[in-house]
């Protein structure tokens, strides 16, 4: 008698754990949306073995961009204030290193006076203050800046600016069997510092931009350095071509916020079978920022024009999500 009670009360237990998991929601910051319902819809036609639309685990690959679509990239990309901070950082133990006026207005702040110089100005920064270093020494800078550096307007450590409704996203799809890679024009030695603490993602999970390399054994080597020079750009037609290069699978669903994903976004939902597409359109000007077809980053035009009519979700920030970033609710 007492065996069958205590095998009932288990079965008892068991049932009501499975209808809490099945009833549980997986994603909290969601407002009650069509975004929201068409992501769980999509979820759920591409993971039961019932239905047409079933996708196997080993081809559930989900890709996403990372500046504005898991965490904030206002006024500027956060590696490029990284690199700002870590440059006037540098010219205190040496000044002389500031030999253009473009390394001068970095080295002060003058986001203005970088951002007028354009894409030469970045690369310039970029070489000042990424190369000469191993990978194991800049991946160590990062981390000590992520600890003490404070945005300018929020006042949030910058790896507490990541995108709760995102984290939350990749963790229900990893749930469900998909592989979640980022696919960023951002450093990929940058973004593997924190993105597995933030987002749940391996570092060789984290594909990115990245500046030439050199490989010395010698004086207490082996040792990988930065030198100067971008070997690869992975922004724009850049996503897929790294995405086929580094992963070999067409991703099934593909998430960004800019003009600079369309081409991964378009190459992801062109293909065989269900796919999905995901726009993060930053509505919201009181919890974050406002901005889309004029913004210098971030940039979306062909995305909101063209997007709707490929079946991409459009994400709108502001009705869609109840909260914003994991470090303030």
């Amino acid at each position: 008698m007492t065996r069958t009670l205590s095998a009932l009360a288990v079965a008892v237990a068991l049932n009501s754990f499975g209808n809490f998991t099945a009833s549980a929601d997986p994603l909290p910051s969601w407002a009650e949306s069509d975004s929201r319902d068409r992501i769980i819809e999509f979820v759920a036609a591409v993971t039961d073995p019932q239905r047409p639309e079933y996708v196997t685990p080993a081809e559930r690959i989900a890709v996403f961009d990372n500046d504005g679509t898991l965490w904030a990239e206002q006024p500027v990309y956060f590696q490029l204030i990284f690199a700002m901070d870590r440059l006037a950082q540098m010219a205190k133990d040496d000044p002389s290193i500031l030999t253009t006026p473009v390394l001068q207005a970095a080295a002060t702040g003058d986001l203005k006076t970088v951002a007028e110089g354009g894409h030469d100005a970045l690369i310039e920064v970029l070489n000042a203050s990424h190369s000469g270093v191993t990978v194991d020494e800049f991946q160590s800078a990062v981390a000590d800046w992520l600890e003490t550096a404070r945005h300018p307007e929020t006042e949030l450590p910058y790896d507490q600016m990541t995108y709760q409704p995102m984290v939350e996203l990749l963790r229900y799809l990893r749930d469900e069997g998909f592989k979640t890679y980022i696919v960023s024009g951002g450093g990929v030695h940058f973004m593997r510092v924190f993105a597995e603490e933030a987002y749940g993602i391996p570092p060789e999970q984290i594909l990115g931009t990245y500046m030439d390399t050199t490989y010395d054994s010698a004086d207490g080597g082996p040792v990988i350095t930065k030198a100067d020079g971008i070997a690869f750009v992975d922004d724009k037609e850049g996503k897929p071509i790294n995405i086929e290069r580094t992963i070999g699978r067409r991703p099934i669903l593909a998430g960004g916020n800019s003009d600079g994903d369309f081409a991964m976004l378009e190459w992801t939902t062109a293909g065989d079978g269900p796919r999905l597409g995901v726009l993060i359109h930053h509505t919201d000007a009181e919890r974050e920022w406002a901005y889309d077809r004029e913004s210098p980053i971030g940039k979306l035009v062909d995305g909101l024009d063209k997007g709707p009519d490929m079946g991409w979700v459009i994400v709108d920030m502001a009705q869609d999500w109840s909260r914003i970033y994991t470090g303030a609710n």
